[in-house]
């Protein structure tokens, strides 16, 4: 089944993922864009109107064609040795030399005419196993046949891509405890979740593809602002930010314990760096001045000198007027911009408030590099009751904890820690095994439902009377028995 729905076309500004084997990279399709990927290099333009999930080859000049289906000749009398016990690897074997292979890349012969000229050259080629021929065939296919599929980016896509390109940016949340995420945490059109991540925008990226675009997500973030590099490779449609909001972490505990405002905001990473560019604007306008103060006693001196080079002077600090005069007008527009900005910000800060304070979230996703503990104890005030949480860490002993700590405080049933086995298998006639690179952990999962907190005293009360109780009537025992 093909990702994206039947017949969808690659448009131009879309984002796409090249694949090539089990090789992925997310790229924008942009026209006349030079694109590296697995040390080829090509331009997307012939791609735009095909559909996703179409196969390219590279052809000369960085060219994308589509392949033609070629059926595969299968040869019945296909020469084979009984084993590879006589080969051996002197790096003589191979007839063609580089440069003849160079050449025929030149003349533009496609690379699966070259890989066949490998064969013939090859005088090993016919000693070799039936299965050691296939592997040297894919192989050389991989080297010279230059084949990119273009697939819709979808979760499954995506998280395999970071998994494998960079996991330290996901925290090494592996794809199928990602899976298990969405499903432990009942993500479905119409919820309000609030998910907190430290994964590049990953797991928000998947809640908002299964929520499709209907609900609300309230993303919690640290630091200046949320990060969101992956969520915007899935190509999501503007109206599935419509309701998406973001809430400092910084600000959880004030909202609370009830002390929550919008004028003491932390400083956008984006305003952060206007300041600092204006402030070096600034330092270079005292510079300037400086050395003006340092130059007019040496232009005041020498009056006497021709009048033209005063002239030249005066035009300059005239010029310089000017020139301040426009600055002026570019801080002001800048400081209008600010403001307007920054009332959008505590708008925006306002609403992602007022959801929050309802207190009546339908679930909690946790997938950071923090500790979950304090993150959980202070997140879960927000999510209503039978609802679930899922928490995700790279290791199990934070989640341990987590847990102790979740049991001594109540409000939640059914906490389950547990980690996910993923096995890849070779599927191939006669040669069907696990595959040897095997993922080592894919991390850890404390999942779990809340149910009403009853903070009473009388409940308190009691099981402090229950404590009081247990020692005493064992005591009273002891003291009869003497008696």
């Amino acid at each position: 089944a093909m990702e994206g729905g039947p017949g969808a076309r690659i448009c131009e500004g879309d984002c796409a993922v090249l694949k090539r084997d089990e090789v992925f990279k997310a790229v924008s399709v942009l026209r006349r864009r030079k694109i590296i990927f697995e040390k080829q290099w090509f331009y997307l333009d012939n791609a735009i109107g095909h559909i996703y999930g179409t196969t390219f080859e590279v052809t000369s000049g960085g060219n994308l064609q589509p392949k033609q289906e070629v059926e595969e000749t299968t040869t019945e009398t296909k020469e084979a040795g009984t084993d590879n016990r006589n080969i051996v690897d002197d790096g003589k074997s191979q007839k063609l030399t580089h440069d003849d292979i160079k050449a025929l890349k030149d003349k533009g012969i496609k690379g699966q005419e070259i890989v066949q000229q490998l064969i013939e050259n090859s005088t090993t080629f016919r000693d070799k196993t039936e299965f050691a021929q296939d592997k040297y065939i894919k192989k050389k296919k991989k080297k010279y046949e230059a084949v990119i599929t273009i697939v819709k980016p979808s979760t499954r896509i995506l998280s395999t891509m970071y998994y494998a390109r960079e996991p330290g940016k996901i925290n090494h949340l592996r794809y199928d405890t990602l899976a298990q995420m969405l499903t432990l945490g009942n993500i479905h059109a119409g919820t309000k979740m609030i998910v907190m991540e430290t994964c590049a925008g990953l797991v928000l990226g998947a809640v908002m593809e299964r929520m499709g675009g209907y609900g609300s997500i309230i993303q919690m973030y640290p630091g200046g602002g949320p990060v969101r590099a992956a969520t915007s490779c899935f190509g999501f449609p503007k109206p599935f930010f419509d309701n998406l909001h973001e809430f400092p972490l910084s600000k959880v505990q004030s909202l609370l314990s009830g002390t929550f405002s919008t004028e003491t905001l932390p400083a956008d990473p984006e305003e952060n760096a206007l300041v600092e560019e204006e402030s070096n604007g600034l330092s270079e306008e005292k510079q300037s001045s400086l050395q003006e103060t340092e130059e007019e006693p040496a232009t005041e001196a020498p009056m006497e000198i021709n009048p033209t080079e005063e002239q030249d002077t005066m035009d300059i600090n005239a010029e310089d007027v000017e020139f301040k005069e426009n600055k002026e007008k570019e801080n002001k527009e800048n400081v209008r911009e600010k403001q307007i900005k920054q009332w959008e910000r505590r708008k925006k800060l306002k609403e992602a408030a007022a959801l929050l304070r309802e207190k009546n979230a339908d679930g909690l996703i946790v997938a950071s590099k923090f500790h979950p503990t304090p993150l959980l104890l202070s997140l879960l005030e927000f999510v209503a009751p039978s609802r679930p949480f899922v928490v995700y860490c790279q290791y199990k002993e934070p989640l341990l904890e987590c847990y102790t700590k979740l049991r001594e405080r109540g409000g939640v049933i059914n906490l389950k820690l547990s980690e996910t086995w993923l096995r890849n298998y070779q599927v191939l006639p006669d040669r069907s095994h696990p595959k040897l690179t095997m993922s080592g952990g894919g991390g850890y999962l404390l999942s779990g439902i809340t149910v009403v907190l009853e903070k009473g005293k009388s409940d308190s009360s009691n099981s402090e009377a229950l404590k009081v109780e247990e020692p005493s009537s064992k005591r009273c025992k002891l003291q009869d028995l003497p008696c």
